[in-house]
């Protein structure tokens, strides 16, 4: 009987340890510059609705960092929004082989003059971000103006894989880029941060032409355009920083996937200088710092979490940083039933929310963006849009995204925890973060369908308390403050619950 006793104590002791969290508070890890969403394709026609209404709600759905009267979030408070700066298949119309909702217009006219009226849409949002505090703005393209591409259109259309850009345009294309970064600081007061001049350069999809804009390229040319669009930004006085290089995949960064060695091992390719013909890290607007996207790689689950080590190692091998800039879920997500059909539930803002925790706490990741910030009925949107109606509808991974980017800040830094417990994807995931401001932050996942006890405690031995905000499938839980506590308490199923120290 003595021996029933032990062995319940110590179960019993197992399991309130596994629930005990402890922040090191001197165990700094990276720097969160922001977290953000893009405004393709969706943007340009959200901006033209007749209904005013519903843009300030989808604005203050994404920007705000506002609170109502009863202190819950009235937005995620995106601090990074990414514009689609467009290539000109709009103005093409059918004859660009690209769908009608994804084309763009382009600043650029035929003739080489420039026309600001363009992109209206996008812009209007680029200043309703603005206007509720956004800090940082970053422009990405997916092909060249159709003016400078080899075949004359923006998509690929199977014709191999480099890239679809004139031999002697890349100069035109650099200034293009420039000046129209310049002429929306001018014409709208939205000065870019940062720019990406190519998109999935290492992306299948890019060879065959998938009838949206979109083009590959190797290294040697990627590398080629960088240093143009150095020399250009230069030359109109830009400060913005050119991003390296949007790959399609993390496995791109690592090694050679699906490509082939004129496309793969980026991270050695762009920032060894022995690789005299691609090396970037001389380049002054060239931040040391490797932009991604995490697709295809969040399954199998442990496979999500050692490829991120992995990537984690060589980034920190060649003194580089890591930026996650687009991710929303695709075919192989099955666990949650792949892309198709929209899901307003906690269902996917749970299964994205694990995909931010290991690309911050596993890949040390100090950006992460989703892809479309609004989207029809695929799972590709923060926000479901029904175009026809001009309405809009929020959704709980809209939410779930805020439970991170509204209250980790711009310059945050993320600290290590440690538990009796080894931490488990489909039990609770946890991280911690110290605000400019001092005030720390603590984002908690229950995947699970029961409530947990959950202690929350720091290194340093110090007493704080803590306001929850909590994120869950019950009616009013988008980002619902439900009350403070001293770091012990309980965890609703299938929840995502941030700690804001008081």
């Amino acid at each position: 009987m003595r021996h029933f006793w032990i062995i319940l104590f110590a179960t019993i002791a197992t399991t309130c340890r596994a629930t005990d969290y402890v922040i090191e508070t001197n165990q700094p890890r990276q720097t969160i510059q922001h977290f953000g969403a893009s405004d393709a394709w969706s943007m340009q026609f959200i901006g033209l609705w007749d209904k005013e209404e519903e843009q300030q709600k989808i604005a203050d759905w994404l920007f705000s960092v506002e609170n109502d009267a009863n202190g819950q979030p009235k937005g995620i408070g995106l601090s990074v929004w990414r514009f689609n700066l467009g290539a000109g298949s709009a103005e093409q119309g059918e004859a660009s082989q690209i769908k009608p909702g994804t084309r763009t217009e382009c600043f650029l006219t035929k003739d080489g003059t420039y026309d600001w009226s363009k992109q209206p849409g996008q812009r209007k949002f680029l200043r309703l971000a603005k206007e509720r505090g956004v800090p940082y703005f970053l422009a990405f393209l997916n092909s060249a103006p159709v003016y400078f591409t080899k075949n004359g259109i923006a998509t690929n259309t199977g014709r191999g894989g480099t890239i679809n850009l004139k031999d002697d345009c890349y100069d035109d294309f650099a200034r293009f880029m420039a000046t129209s970064l310049k002429g929306l600081e001018e014409h709208d007061g939205i000065h870019f941060d940062y720019l990406c001049p190519v998109n999935e350069p290492d992306g299948s999809w890019n060879w065959q032409g998938p009838k949206q804009e979109g083009s590959p390229a190797t290294h040697r040319e990627i590398a080629r355009l960088a240093r143009e669009t150095s020399k250009a930004l230069k030359e109109q006085g830009l400060s913005t920083q050119i991003l390296m290089d949007e790959s399609s995949d993390l496995r791109c960064l690592l090694g050679i996937h699906h490509t082939d060695w004129q496309r793969g091992n980026a991270i050695s390719t762009f920032f060894s200088p022995d690789s005299t013909r691609t090396y970037v890290g001389n380049l002054p607007n060239v931040p040391h710092l490797m932009a991604a996207h995490s697709y295809w790689t969040n399954t199998p689950v442990p496979y999500m979490k050692e490829i991120r080590q992995q990537l984690r190692d060589s980034i920190a091998k060649y003194g580089l940083k890591f930026w996650q800039t687009e991710i929303c879920v695709m075919s192989n997500d099955k666990e949650i039933g792949g892309g198709q059909g929209y899901d307003f539930s906690m269902k996917t803002a749970l299964y994205v929310a694990r995909i931010i925790h290991h690309d911050l706490t596993y890949a040390d990741a100090e950006s992460w963006s989703w892809w479309r910030a609004c989207g029809g009925d695929y799972k590709d949107g923060l926000i479901r849009i029904y175009d026809e109606e001009q309405r809009a509808r929020d959704s709980k991974l809209l939410w779930a995204l805020g439970n991170y980017s509204r209250f980790i800040r711009p310059g945050a830094v993320r600290y290590n925890i440690t538990s009796s417990q080894e931490e488990d994807p489909y039990g609770l995931m946890v991280s911690a973060y110290k605000n400019k401001d001092g005030k720390w932050v603590c984002v908690v996942i229950n995947y699970t369908e029961e409530t947990q006890d959950f202690q929350l405690s720091f290194s340093d031995k110090k007493n704080r308390k803590w306001q929850i905000y909590r994120t869950s499938d019950a009616e009013g839980e988008n980002l619902k403050p439900i009350g403070i506590c001293k770091g012990k308490t309980k965890l609703s199923a299938r929840s995502i619950s941030t700690f804001v120290e008081k």
